[in-house]
């Protein structure tokens, strides 16, 4: 599968800009002692795109993209928090 992915640049002036795919669906929920992410392929894809956007070498240590029920993620799912190091 080849997927041509445009993502927002870092830039000191707007921090980091998420970039989500249309119609995607995530869920994070602790079982016992796991973390689980559930997420359609809409989902998965915008995951991926967080990620690489946090990658870029502009974005500074500690920028990070906090996730939770009024941000990206379905209900009842618990905060997730990416983080670069």
């Amino acid at each position: 599968m080849n997927l041509k992915i445009n993502l927002p640049v870092y830039s000191e002036e707007l921090g980091l800009q998420s970039s989500w795919e249309p119609g995607f669906e995530i869920a994070v929920k602790v079982t016992y002692s796991e973390a689980v992410i559930s997420a359609n392929k809409q989902g998965l894809i915008s995951l991926a795109k967080q990620l690489l956007i946090l990658a870029q070498d502009e974005a500074p240590t500690g920028s990070h993209f906090h996730l939770d029920e009024t941000n990206a993620l379905g209900p009842e799912s618990i905060s997730l928090i990416l983080e670069k190091r």
